[in-house]
């Protein structure tokens, strides 16, 4: 038995040595591998092949017997008029140059020559990007065909009308009759006579409904009848009892179909959602690789027979031909990068963690390593998600191709791209500017070095005159916007504009760094810069000196370090299984037995493979989470310097608290998964140091570059002849093959020992100053994204503290950064109706406090009257000083799941006084002078005051997670602080006043030009509406009970200005449905930003050319008595459909949030649930999705069932519940659910009695409605708002209304 190793070593170099002397020192083996045959040493006489397939070039790297150098060979990944396929091109040609024999094109490979071949490609990312995958079909347990469309129902961009969603990969669905429960505790003996059986999870389960296999083979008929052969499978509880799905793929099979994924076999993990669309992304791809596969192995002489091939898979191991699959190759090609980056400088060029800075031309991969892949069990690409372990590899749409714009008065780089065909304007394809082009302009890309590929007959060189004109042509638009705004203003020359363009570009590729840093809990300055990629050396001294790094790494592969990567990669094989139970001695030693069992087969199959025992060494893993949240962590064994395994426990606990920056004291821990990852380890390689060199290293030529202060002379180097020691001040360039490294002024680069270029980087010095009376165009482009990155920090650092569900799980919170007036700089949007709203707090408390402001307090605040929203969302504050001046503020708001009141959970659907609601604070030191008072905090919440004597007000039930909510708040607030203080060192904090001021006003004129744009629109449209230079609108729409929201909107055409008057609006209700006006405000600002249509900074700005009016005493301003909690999550929708049906933008969405809460006194739950949203001139609403102001994610259905005594019956479309219409409304959502014992359930709903409204002749969507099924099989209506004590046994139907439609139907 082999025993459990610590990990890998760090140092597992792999041979690829096949460079020539140009390309610097060869790797030697130090161990013979486990079967010469497959795996072995270098074979006298034979060819390595290392392949990155990409989707534009193909990178070919191959070891030549018998030299110390190599061939590197790149390739368009598609040209047909030359060659089929790309890697098979790359071997002939080096075969050919290898043997001196002619290969034809139409002939096989010979494979005598060839030892081995290692290959990534992006075959499966393209087919899922492009959906040209295989056609398939879903098989889903019954009452879940909507399952994977519908997902979380967060919508992927919140300001985004359309709300474009990916479309689904599988053309058919089909319901399978079957039904597996979970058993909880004391439930075994309740109800049912069918047998209990265990799962695999060591859950106990029911069998409800055996697997009607007699129905189901009809449907699977129908689907290959349809052309359909290829199905993926994801039935309830299969990952603890995936019998059921088994037997379907015994019956598909038999049947004839091609291709089956299993969800319980490829991904084995609690909760139905990302494990069905794995499943999906498996059966799409798997038959596109496979085929491709197929052709590539068939174009040698041999096939597999002697043909040792191995693949990149996402995770960063290699897989043989049989195990390559669609699930686990989306990341194939950029995994060899992190491989190859990490394994040959970590440790070896530097001691620091490497941030790994992969720039390519249409985006830019991100990654860490600090001794060990980071890696995560599940990501989304390209709207799909995908739960498998894979490398934590994010990627930015920033690229060499992004596009370059001046919009609104400022730079905006992408995320665009002008793509490979036509290219940026160089390429002489009549293409669009974008950062190349810049580059070109700057120098930092020598037309001399570049291939001479352009033009008709693709011999010219990069078209440099043709962007200079592009670039003059802006640079006219540009400098005659900066007339505009301040005549004095001096012309910005074509140079300065396009290293505006590169500045913004690099300041957009940082916030992905500082994210994924900053988020896991590690300091981004105290990383290494590993750069590759075509185009990232380029930038990456710009980049370093922006994040604070010191040292930039460029590997001297760096333009094919993906392609090099594979042969430094190993084979690994994976296994897994759930496994829930509270960690405990009993529960550890039950992980342990599985462990070796999984761990028996991880070592079968890479013996299989070739590899011997020695060679093989392995990584097990407990995937771990504190009890009460979902926040689970993939914890790996470790053995302590004394050879004894360490606690699970004990690293689960450090690693929590290095992520999350605390740790839950008196809490369980829960084993969810037992997981091995088995290595076989392929040639261990020694990197050879290359002797010293002295003398001056030989200059090249020299070219003009332009940096910030000007053209400077500057000596190019070719790395080739340069060697280990040469040191090179800036500004320098070094060719590195097709790569430009620039070395900027005050940074130097040395060549280390292993051939590589280790740039130092100084700090940056601040020469920006204030000089002019408007913004610098660039810098308000950096500014913005400078001070939308802190937010959302922030908003990370809040996440990663918090304890509640609510804020960590659901993201139902917002950050913001302020002004030193309370005007809103940056929100970062992930909540609509916090939007905006939280100003009003701030400006409320610094009104309140004046002069009582000291350096070292904190604010908190949550009534309406103090510019809240609802009592559970809780506003923290803090005002920060500079020289004993108020200089700006930062805040937090926060839902917190209890807060007192007269139900559990705070959202009572029958409060009529605000009392009724929780714990109402206007104002109060949370923290006082650096003191946080706890005493105080702990009476205002748990022994709340109405002000009448009569009145006793319930306090919070959750007292401890409050404290601990409002600590992570205050924690996100200094993190806030930190870095404003960094941008305030860096720039000064003049300057960044400056700029909180500036993209105010950019945001104001970008709401200026679209208001301009509405008023001419709906003048064309009717003469009536306009009256001189003022358009003007009246809308209303109804509550359900009657209640009227009334808007008279006043357009200047002229201004840009706008007047939201709401006068004629109904009085305050004696309900909880009055709105306070800060949520009427978030509403104005969401649906102006969402007009907007461009990727403006969220601020105070978007409000300044509108002036909104409400009656005092309406329920849109209602006094501070009044009930609120249904106006934050209810009247806040029926505002948004109120103003953008007044601005003609689409038709009413579902209008309401179904906030649904349900417990007892063990436990309590809560959710929102989606509708249909409306539908608009140029689309169709979108189904089952939440709408407009809110974005909060719905947990999984196994989950629910895990946690709570239910059984989810159904959760679907409402089909046909859309608006009819040239464009239809997005359906409703029905949502049924069984509950297991007694429990009280409250429904505080809208939309139930007036329908949302259709536009331009679309039909309304369906009215939503609300259902008890009694025991007695009673349906019984509930109406829109209810609380009932409902029996076990007894099922909820919600029906949430569908979207109007837009348009006379055709």
């Amino acid at each position: 038995m082999i025993a459990l190793s610590l990990s890998l070593s760090l140092f597992c170099y792999r041979r690829c040595d096949c460079f020539s002397a140009a390309w610097g020192p060869s790797y030697s083996a130090v161990s013979q591998p486990p079967n010469p045959s497959r795996m072995g040493s270098f074979n006298e006489g034979k060819l390595r092949f290392c392949i990155d397939r990409g989707g534009t070039f193909t990178d070919v790297y191959a070891e030549i017997p018998g030299r110390t150098d190599g061939q590197v060979l790149k390739l368009l990944s598609v040209d047909p008029s030359n060659y089929d396929d790309a890697p098979v091109e790359g071997i002939r040609r080096i075969l050919e140059e290898f043997t001196g024999e002619t290969i034809p094109r139409s002939s096989k490979i010979p494979t005598d020559k060839i030892e081995w071949i290692r290959m990534g490609t992006t075959v499966a990312t393209n087919a899922l990007l492009e959906r040209k995958g295989e056609r398939i079909a879903l098989c889903v347990t019954q009452g879940f065909r909507d399952l994977l469309q519908i997902g979380n129902q967060a919508r992927p961009s919140i300001f985004d009308l359309t709300v474009s969603k990916p479309s689904n990969l599988y053309e058919e669905v089909i319901e399978v009759d079957e039904r597996i429960e979970l058993v909880h505790d004391k439930e075994e003996n309740q109800g049912s006579f069918a047998p209990l059986i265990k799962g695999i999870s060591g859950e106990i389960v029911r069998v409800v409904k055996p697997l009607n296999e007699e129905a189901l083979k009809p449907l699977l008929e129908g689907l290959l009848e349809k052309g359909i052969s290829c199905l993926a499978v994801v039935l309830m509880h299969s990952y603890t009892y995936p019998q059921h799905e088994t037997a379907v793929e015994r019956l598909a099979v038999s049947l004839g179909f091609r291709h089956v994924s299993l969800s319980s076999a490829l991904t084995p993990m609690v909760r139905a959602v990302p494990r069905g669309l794995t499943a999906s992304v498996d059966a799409y791809l798997t038959p596109v690789i496979k085929e491709y596969l197929s052709g590539f192995i068939s174009k040698f002489d041999e096939g597999l027979g002697k043909l040792n091939v191995l693949f990149m898979q996402s995770d960063g191991g290699l897989a043989p031909e049989s195990r390559f699959s669609g699930h686990k190759a989306v990341l194939s090609g950029p995994a060899g990068g992190v491989v190859g980056y990490s394994q040959t400088l970590f440790n070896l060029e530097t001691q620091k963690p490497l941030i790994g800075f992969d720039m390519g031309g249409t985006s830019t991969d991100v990654s860490r390593y600090a001794g060990s892949y980071e890696q995560v069990l599940e990501t989304q690409i390209a709207g799909s998600i995908i739960q498998a372990p894979q490398l934590d590899i994010n990627t930015v749409a920033a690229g060499g191709g992004s596009k370059l714009k001046f919009q609104f008065g400022a730079f905006r780089v992408g995320p665009e791209s002008v793509g490979a065909h036509p290219g940026p304007v160089c390429y002489r394809k009549g293409g669009e500017l974008a950062v190349t082009d810049a580059n070109l302009i700057l120098g930092f890309v020598i037309p001399d070095y570049f291939p001479s590929i352009f033009g008709p007959k693709e011999d010219q060189p990069l078209d440099i005159m043709a962007t200079r004109e592009e670039f003059e042509k802006l640079a006219r638009e540009i400098n005659s916007y900066r007339k505009s705004q301040d005549p004095s203003a001096k012309d910005m020359i074509v140079e300065e504009i396009a290293l505006g363009f590169v500045n913004v570009a690099n300041e957009t590729m940082c916030r992905p760094i500082r994210q994924l840093t900053e988020m896991k809990g590690h300091e981004t300055r105290n990383h290494a810069l590993a750069c590759f990629g075509g185009a990232g050396p380029q930038h990456a001294c710009s980049i370093a000196r922006s994040l604070g790094m010191k040292e930039v790494l460029v590997h001297r592969f760096c333009g094919i370090l993906s392609a090099y990567g594979m042969g430094l990669a190993d084979v690994v094989e994976e296994a897994q299984e759930p496994y829930s139970a509270v960690y405990g001695p009993e529960s550890v030693l039950e992980a342990y037995r599985r462990e070796i069992i999984l761990l028996k087969q991880v070592i079968q199959k890479l013996q299989e493979q070739g590899f011997r025992e020695e060679n093989i060494t392995a990584e097990t893993y407990l995937n771990l989470r504190y009890e009460g949240t979902d926040t689970a962590i993939m914890v790996k064994r470790r053995t302590a310097e004394d050879g004894s395994a360490c606690d699970y426990a004990v690293e689960f606990v450090n690693l929590f608290q290095q992520e999350y920056g605390f740790k839950l004291q008196n809490r369980n821990i829960l084993i969810c998964d037992v997981r091995v990852r088995g290595i076989g380890v392929t040639n261990i390689l020694k990197p050879l140091a290359l002797e010293l060199v002295s003398g001056t290293p030989k200059v090249e030529d020299n070219y003009k570059v332009y940096f910030g202060n000007g053209w400077q002379d500057t000596p190019l180097f070719k790395l080739e002849n340069l060697g280990y020691g040469h040191v090179l001040p800036g500004p320098s360039i070094i060719m590195n093959g097709n790569s430009t490294v620039i070395v900027e002024p005050n940074c130097r680069a040395i060549i280390t020992k292993y051939g590589n270029i280790k740039i130092e980087v100084e700090s940056a010095i601040n020469t920006m100053k204030v000089a002019e009376k408007v913004a610098d165009v660039v810098q308000l482009s950096i500014f913005n994204h400078r001070f939308m990155g802190i937010a959302e920090q922030m908003g990370r650092t809040l996440q990663r503290t918090s304890i509640s569900t609510n804020i960590k799980e659901r993201l139902d919170f917002s950050c913001a950064l302020f002004g030193p007036d309370g005007g809103l700089v940056a929100n970062a949007p992930h909540v609509p109706v916090h939007l905006g709203a939280m100003s009003s707090t701030v400006r409320w408390q610094f009104n309140y406090w004046g002069d009582n402001l000291n350096e070292g307090d904190v604010l908190v605040a949550n009534h309406p009257c103090a510019g809240g929203s609802h009592l559970p969302d809780i506003t923290v504050i803090t005002p920060v000083f500079d020289k004993g001046r108020l200089v700006f503020f930062v805040a937090s708001r926060g839902h917190h799941a209890e807060i007192g009141g007269i139900t559990p959970g705070s959202m009572p659907p029958f409060s009529k006084s605000i009392w009724e609601e929780g714990a109402a604070i206007k104002a109060f030191k949370l923290v006082e002078k650096g003191i946080f008072q706890e005493e105080g905090i702990m009476k205002l919440l748990q022994f709340p005051n109405s002000g009448e004597v009569e009145h006793k007000i319930p306090g919070t039930r959750k007292i401890q997670d409050n404290l601990s909510d409002l600590r992570a708040q205050v924690a996100a607030n200094q993190r806030g602080i930190s870095l404003i203080k960094e941008l305030i060192e860096q720039y000064g904090l003049d300057t960044v006043q400056a700029y909180m001021t500036y993209v105010q006003l950019n945001a104001e004129e970008a709401v200026r030009e679209m208001l301009k744009s509405v008023a001419a629109t709906v003048s064309s449209q009717s003469s009536e509406l306009g009256y001189g230079n003022s358009v003007t609108i009246e809308e209303e729409d109804y509550m359900d009970d009657g209640s009227i929201i009334h808007l008279i909107l006043t357009i200047d055409s002229d201004k840009g200005e706008a007047i939201f008057d709401f006068n004629g609006t109904s009085p305050e209700v004696y309900g909880n449905w009055n709105a306070p006006e800060a949520v009427t405000a978030a509403a104005v600002i969401y649906c102006l930003r969402c007009l907007v249509d461009v990727d403006i900074p969220l601020n105070q700005g978007c409000l300044a050319p509108v002036k909104i009016h409400i009656p005092a005493g309406s329920f849109l301003s209602p006094s501070d008595k009044a009930a609120v909690v249904g106006g934050n999550v209810l009247t806040s929708q029926r505002i948004t459909d109120v103003v953008l049906t007044a601005f003609q933008a689409c038709a009413c969405s579902q209008g309401c949030m179904n906030n649904l809460t349900f417990g007892d006194d063990s436990f309590g739950y809560y959710e929102t649930i989606g509708g249909g949203s409306g539908a608009g001139p140029t689309w169709d609403g979108t189904s089952g999705v939440q709408c407009h102001m809110t974005n909060t994610r719905m947990t999984d259905p196994e989950i629910f069932e895990q946690r709570y005594p239910v059984l989810l019956h159904k959760f679907g479309l409402r089909e046909n519940s859309g608006g009819t219409g040239l464009h239809r409304g997005g359906d409703g959502l029905v949502r049924e659910i069984e509950f297991r014992r007694p429990v009280v359930v409250s429904i505080l709903s809208e939309r139930r009695v007036h329908a949302p409204r259709g536009l331009k002749g679309g039909k309304d969507g369906a009215r939503g409605a609300n259902f008890l099924v009694t025991k007695d099989k009673r349906r019984v209506y509930l109406g829109g708002k209810n609380t009932v004590e409902v029996q076990a046994g007894e099922i909820l139907q919600v029906l949430t209304p569908g979207g109007g439609g837009w348009g006379f139907p055709l």
